[in-house]
């Protein structure tokens, strides 16, 4: 595949190779010498990645695998050597060089520095020391990241935080994410957590023309992910934190770091390895003769594999350029990245290219420090047509690809004769929908934040805060359908005239949409140290962050030449929406003899979600730290490390209804009608506008938590483990639920009813089992039990049964079929099904259930609680081995005590496709042969027999590789790589795969198996 990215990636790279060397001839023909040495920790383990750079010049490097480091070309004289490393004391270290020799540093012990360490957890609005940590939250840096092809980034942490469940959508690249953290806290407001990304809220909404919006940002840039998960870690987000928060923070270059150049290079191929169980050709055929050998006239002469056909071995090349350091005092770091990934679904593809550019001064003698971070990215995504992987699976397998003619693209379709047209309510050929569809988008997306930290000269313990920031989003798209489609043959001009009037077939429309988020904070600092061992901060700010949606509005064509006869009118008025969320919030902690830790927060939010009068909301929370490791009596253990008891509490708020009812669900609206709801006034048509729903009195759900949790370390760290509970409690739930008819301008409305619990228990435990010189061994471990309970849903008229819904997913074929239904007393994602009865053989009977009421009628009213899509166990387990110059890593993650819902087998277990029509036949499953059922019913698609245990261990990588040290004439350190993705999957699922985030198995893209071999260039 031609690549033309890469001739500018290699001239990129040619020149930056080219200004080291001339660099290097510069200072050879200087009088100069060579500085030498090893950095060790404080057990004299060498410690690799380290800094080391000569003060007040731009020569240095980074120490190798055994923690030696070699400087040349340093001016002969006094010099100082400054040695930097997160988490360590800086050390500088005066040298004098002598011409023409190499000068030998003493080894160099660093010993942990207790800040450095704290700051790097971070939290909301700043930092805190690791030890001062009193909420349950977990940060992931970038040395524990799953490898592979990567393309989104929550995939970097995918099984590595207890409590957080990360579930795609499928294997398209760039597919939807769905992340729950502690269970879902809401019924029909959003459940997803609130995402930071360097101090910028984003919207992770689905934006026009991507199917995940976190796609659009580079995983290559991000250095840590940290997770809020109890509301004392939360609250300080207040009105969007119930779900959790994620702080994003991305890569930057540290003062005295040298300019370091890193190239990466992933090459991926990614294949199918499983399929949709359906009857081969001759299965087919013998099904046809021995259950409607009547039909035997409808079958073709071909062998066709369906899933064959649609599906290819997809090729992906990511390809990274940074550039990191420091340019006297300006650090800076800036990168590019390019990634060509091919869908396993011919015609898929994305295109994503970013850039981002991070500086982050300090001036004014450290007074003010400035970080200024800008990201932008350009996706180009190519849909294909999802529908054709359910077509494939029902499609005729004895009949061709190709007609042997060229009508309807020169694809076999159904047609009412020979050469005529095709036939109406008939399945269309799989392959024809994709290859006759083009679905292109192109989405341009940039977040960026300029954040000045003033620390004030005449009070240097107080610091002042700005943080200016924006994300915006511009996406265009056109879908279009070849007039050739058979599916659109019946597409006419809305308006006909002598022109138009034979003109006929597929379809064009574009789209586009606008979104601006635009932040403003202003925040107080103040800390006070009072002795050694007790300090106070205090923190007071201002937010305002408003977000705006704009989507202009475009008629449909006709899919021939010229594509300007049109097929459907567009809407008179575009489309533009608008909320805004007003802040203000404080924090006080309060550290006493770095034993005793005190949090509080408090944060005021307003929404323009809500109606005046319940447009505020107050969210506190406080904490508790008890370092007991630290007391007279555990001080001198030397077995344990670490011992920490937290205690948390605090109340979070929701507001993101937008899903369910839009931004102004309290205000009475008028929307305009469907195209086909017009009236004639005269010749002119006229499209009405209809009044919509609302709630006048619609206020904040609010999610209360408390938390108890034990941190503990053995063996001087080579052991940590913590152990949490939580109770989540959400009152006022912001739910969609049916009314009297009348009342409203609508018979459902988002009200606030009934409560909702979550309670589990987290466990983290992360070993270092080998650490020793050139060969260290480390695994963690995670575990989580989440149990969902609908605790009440408000005062409810007599023989109400609950609220009925699909989970955000839908059921193939089974016209208005509801599978869950919210109920007191019920997980909010327990199924709402029949109970199945099963003959002497074990087989279940077909179309008879147990009338669980004994009125003797089989209806709704039988139906029951059953099992739930939620897995309550979570688990994850990683490992990390590095040997000399070999490393290597996997990560596993399972869910356990989840069911889903087989709707590939109940569409298609059935003999539907052969007795169902007269004029075609369907495929059907391999479970049509097991029940022998002969049709569908409605009754049928909400049998519990459907429902299958769906608990699943999934590896989800597995790489090996190998550091060839220094290449280049020792300018430059060389990895390569191996890895593969979704290596295997445990599972007594019978479906295409156990993980499907809504329990509704169905279209379901397949993830594919992948294979990567990446290389790794650092200069």
């Amino acid at each position: 595949m031609k690549q033309p990215y890469l001739p500018k990636l290699r001239f990129l790279l040619f020149l930056l190779l080219g200004l080291a060397a001339s660099w290097g001839t510069a200072w050879a023909q200087a009088t100069g010498g060579t500085v030498a040495g090893r950095i060790t920790d404080t057990k004299n383990e060498g410690i690799p990645g380290v800094t080391v750079v000569i003060e007040g010049t731009t020569l240095g490097g980074s120490t190798d695998l055994e923690g030696n480091y070699n400087i040349s070309n340093v001016p002969a004289g006094p010099q100082t050597v400054v040695i930097s490393f997160v988490g360590y004391t800086t050390v500088r270290q005066p040298v004098t060089v002598a011409a023409g020799k190499t000068t030998s540093v003493a080894t160099q012990q660093l010993a942990e520095n207790a800040t450095a360490l704290g700051e790097a957890v971070v939290v909301g609005y700043g930092t805190v020391r690791k030890q001062d940590v009193t909420g349950a939250l977990t940060t992931v840096t970038s040395k524990e990241f799953v490898q592979g092809q990567i393309t989104n980034p929550e995939q970097l942490v995918q099984g590595k935080v207890a409590g957080v469940q990360i579930s795609t959508a499928g294997g398209a690249p760039g597919a939807g994410t769905t992340i729950r953290i502690r269970g879902g806290s809401s019924l029909n407001a959003s459940n997803d957590p609130l995402i930071v990304i360097d101090g910028v809220p984003v919207d992770n909404s689905n934006a026009s023309g991507v199917s995940n919006p976190l796609s659009l940002i580079n995983p290559n840039d991000i250095e840590t992910f940290t997770v809020l998960k109890d509301a004392s870690a939360t609250a300080i987000y207040g009105s969007r934190a119930s779900n959790g928060v994620i702080l994003i923070t991305t890569k930057r270059g540290v003062i005295g770091e040298a300019l370091t150049v890193n190239v990466s290079q992933n090459t991926s191929v990614a294949r199918r390895y499983n399929a949709v169980p359906v009857l081969s050709a001759d299965e087919f055929r013998a099904a046809v003769q021995r259950v409607a050998p009547g039909k035997a006239n409808l079958l073709g002469s071909a062998n066709t594999n369906w899933q064959d056909e649609i599906f290819r071995s997809a090729w992906s090349f990511d390809n990274n350029v940074s550039l990191a350091g420091a340019v006297g005092k300006l650090p800076f770091r800036a990168s590019i990245g390019n990634l060509q990934q091919q869908g396993i679904l011919i015609t898929n593809r994305l295109i994503r290219n970013t850039g981002a550019l991070s500086l982050n001064p300090v001036l004014f003698d450290n007074h003010l420090r400035i970080n200024m971070n800008v990201k932008g990215s350009w996706i180009d995504n190519n849909f294909a047509d999802n529908g054709a992987i359910g077509a494939a699976a029902a499609f005729d397998p004895t009949q061709p690809v190709l007609s042997g003619n060229s009508a309807y693209g020169g694809y076999f379709e159904y047609l009412q004769s020979a050469g005529g047209p095709p036939q109406l309510n008939v399945p269309r050929n799989p392959v024809a929908l994709l290859n006759l569809r083009r679905d292109r988008s192109s989405v341009k997306r940039s977040i960026g934040n300029l954040q000045l930290d003033y620390k004030l000269h005449f009070l240097p313990d107080l610091h002042a805060n700005v943080n200016i920031g924006y994300d915006i989003t511009r996406a265009n798209g056109m879908n279009s359908v070849d007039p050739n489609s058979a599916g659109t043959y019946t597409n006419t001009p809305f308006y006909s005239n002598p022109l138009t009037a034979n003109l006929r077939g597929g379809t064009s429309s574009k789209y586009a949409q606008q979104r601006d988020n635009k932040l403003l904070e202003l925040y107080l600092n103040y800390t006070k140290q009072f002795g050694t061992n007790s300090r106070l901060e205090l923190l007071a700010g201002y937010s305002y962050q408003d977000f705006v949606r704009v989507e202009p509005a475009y008629a449909t064509y006709l899919g021939v030449s010229p594509d300007t006869v049109t097929y459907r009118r567009a809407n008179i008025n575009p489309f533009r929406t608008q909320y805004t969320i007003l802040s203000y919030y404080g924090r006080a902690n309060l550290t006493l003899f770095d034993r005793y830790i005190f949090t509080g927060t408090l944060r005021n939010d307003a929404s323009s979600r809500f109606p005046y009068s319940n447009r505020n909301a107050l969210f506190p929370a406080a904490s508790f730290a008890w370092r007991i490791k630290d007391e007279a009596f555990l001080k001198d253990t030397k077995v344990l490390s670490d011992l920490k008891l937290r205690l948390g509490y605090g109340i979070t708020g929701q507001q993101d209804i937008a899903g369910a009812a839009g931004d102004y669900p309290y205000i009475q609206r008028y929307a305009l009608n469907v195209l086909n709801a017009q009236y004639l006034f005269g010749n002119t048509p006229i499209q009405p506008y209809s009044p919509l729903g609302f709630n006048s009195n619609l206020k904040w759900e609010q999610t209360t938590t408390y938390n108890a949790g034990l941190d503990f370390g053995f063996l001087d760290g080579r052991l940590t483990a913590s152990v949490d509970a939580y109770y989540r409690k959400t009152k006022d739930l912001l739910a969609v639920i049916p009314i009297a008819l009348g009342t409203n301008y609508t018979n459902q409305l988002v009200s606030n009813v009934g409560t909702l619990e979550n309670k589990g228990i987290e466990v983290n435990i992360a070993a270092s089992l080998i650490k020793q010189e050139g060969f260290d061994w480390t695994v963690n471990l995670n575990g989580t039990y989440n149990v969902n309970r609908i605790t009440s849903l408000g005062p409810q008229v007599e023989g109400f049964s609950g609220i009925r819904n699909n989970n955000g997913g839908t059921v193939s074929g089974g016209t208005g079929t509801q599978l869950f239904n919210y109920q007191v007393g019920n997980q909010a994602t327990s199924y709402y099904v029949y109970q199945q009865v099963y003959g002497t053989d074990g087989k279940p009977l077909d179309d008879v259930y147990v009338d669980r009421n004994g009125d003797g009628i089989i209806n709704d009213n039988d139906r029951y609680q059953y099992q739930q899509a939620a897995p309550k166990f979570l688990l994850g387990f990683s490992s990390n081995l590095n040997y000399k110059h070999v490393f290597a890593s996997f990560s596993m993650r399972g869910n356990f005590d989840n069911y889903v819902y087989n709707n590939i087998n109940s569409n298609y277990g059935t003999y539907q496709g052969i007795n169902g029509s007269t004029n075609f036949l369907g495929n059907v499953a391999q479970d049509a042969l097991y029940t022998n059922f002969a049709l569908n019913s409605q009754n049928k698609y909400a049998s519990d027999y459907y429902i299958q245990n769906a608990s699943f261990l999934r590896m989800d990588n597995a790489t090996i590789g190998y550091n060839l040290g220094k290449v280049f004439k020792s300018k430059a350190n060389l990895r390569i790589t191996g890895a593969v993705q979704n290596v295997f999957v445990i599972t007594k699922y019978t479906g295409l795969d156990p993980e499907i985030p809504n329990g509704i198995d169905n279209n379901v893209y397949p993830r594919p198996r992948t294979y990567t071999l990446g290389l790794n260039l650092t200069l």
